[in-house]
């Protein structure tokens, strides 16, 4: 029997699994899953764990009731990947032996890349994250005990899982301290490396605009040196000084331990990947997708889901020794929460950056694109159903295709 190892239990783990159980004959490929996790996470939920819409239990369910039946799940870690011998050790000491190995072993906050911000003092006591279910419980109390001052949130470096999830967060801090009647109190700091609010010309115009409209400060290229918890101040390397009552920061993000361990990966431990086939630069039966790549488009989880319907079709072909039939373009669309309960939806690819439009149907949408409405708002929140019961069983999105269509947007 031939082997399939799937390192990562994941949004693009758990994907892969129900993809490839569904096209290969059980009886001829056996898949194994392999993972230490015992809960799996929603995670664009973390977002709204601090502000008290969402509780983790709300947002996780058993990794074991994710998977297909007639995929083995190994509840354990991964020790060592051993190309050269088609390999893995897990912690138990337990050898696979594979054929095509897939790697989904996603990304990781690194905060001790920031000197002073683990500090005994300062973490999860003045400085936060809520890219973590540990995160994001912590900053709940702390958002609901901030009466006033200086809230800033900060954007470490990039590349980041979700980037658009610090802009939802400042976009949500305003509404949520507006509910409680206390926003005229509020300092609210949007803290970048970037040289506007987001990556992208036109989206960043817009999401600048929003900011300015809501009275937030936007302060751009501080490349951050350190967090003096002591003084409540963020420096960068130039000297800038940001104060701050309660920071919220995104934290310098990496590559999986593992790959760091195994030394697969480039300078973050992001993996070499073809960018169209998803096909490792380590070895040709090694292929990789979501968050793990260093492909140039966002980690995201749609980006996954996306990335999965063109793997499948590769792997397929990779089997069964024939050319790569298909090439993954970097298609990604996310939801933006903006507060109000409104939001904007933007969809780009690799070459494609975010326009206004409507998606994913030309003319009759039903969502605006690049344009806060209360049907993005909708979407989002409906995103959740759509996650457990769709994304993750791989069943496809009506209307929804792996590429981007460029119908329906307004492309100069």
């Amino acid at each position: 029997m031939k082997k399939i190892v799937i390192l990562g239990a994941g949004t693009g783990g758990t994907m892969m699994a129900h993809h490839l159980s569904k096209k290969l004959n059980s009886k001829e490929w056996q898949i194994t899953v392999v993972d230490d996790i015992q809960d799996h996470y929603y995670q664009p939920g973390f977002l709204f764990v601090p502000f008290g819409n969402y509780t983790l239990d709300q947002i996780r369910k058993p990794q074991t009731s994710l998977l297909p039946r007639n995929v083995r799940f190994l509840n354990q870690a991964t020790k060592k990947i051993d190309p050269e011998n088609n390999s893995i050790e897990t912690s138990s000491g337990e050898k696979l032996i594979y054929d095509v190995l897939i790697i989904a072993t996603g990304s990781r906050i690194v905060p001790e890349e920031t000197p002073g911000l683990t500090e005994e003092d300062t973490w999860r006591k003045t400085a936060f994250d809520f890219y973590t279910a540990d995160g994001a419980a912590a900053l709940f109390p702390a958002m609901n005990n901030f009466k006033g001052g200086n809230l800033v949130v900060h954007l470490a470096e990039m590349p980041i899982k979700c980037p658009v999830a610090p802009l939802e967060f400042v976009f949500l801090a305003d509404y949520y301290f507006k509910r409680k009647g206390i926003r005229d109190k509020v300092n609210l700091s949007f803290v970048t490396p970037l040289d506007g609010a987001f990556t992208k010309p036109t989206a960043k115009k817009a999401f600048g605009n929003l900011m300015q409209q809501r009275n937030i400060n936007v302060i751009t290229e501080f490349n951050i040196s350190e967090v003096d918890g002591q003084n409540k101040v963020i420096k960068s390397y130039d000297e800038k000084e940001v104060a701050f009552d309660l920071l919220v920061t995104v934290p310098v993000n990496m590559g999986s331990k593992l790959i760091e361990d195994c030394d697969l990966g480039d300078e973050l431990f992001f993996i070499d990947t073809d960018p169209a086939t998803l096909q490792s630069k380590i070895k040709e039966n090694i292929f990789v997708l979501g968050d793990a790549t260093n492909v140039g488009t966002s980690k995201a989880g749609s980006v996954a889901h996306f990335q999965s319907e063109i793997l499948t079709r590769n792997i397929l072909d990779f089997i069964r020794g024939k050319p790569f039939s298909a090439s993954f373009d970097g298609h990604a669309n996310c939801f933006i929460e903006s507060g109000n309960k409104k939001g904007m939806l933007i969809d780009f690819n690799y070459t494609q950056e975010p326009v206004t439009g409507s998606f994913p149907l030309p003319v009759i949408g039903p969502l605006p694109l690049l344009k806060e409405a209360r049907r993005n708002h909708l979407g989002k929140l409906a995103f959740r159903w759509i996650y457990w019961n769709m994304l993750l069983k791989a069943r496809s999105i009506p209307f929804v295709s792996a590429h981007m269509k460029k119908s329906g947007k307004n492309i100069v």
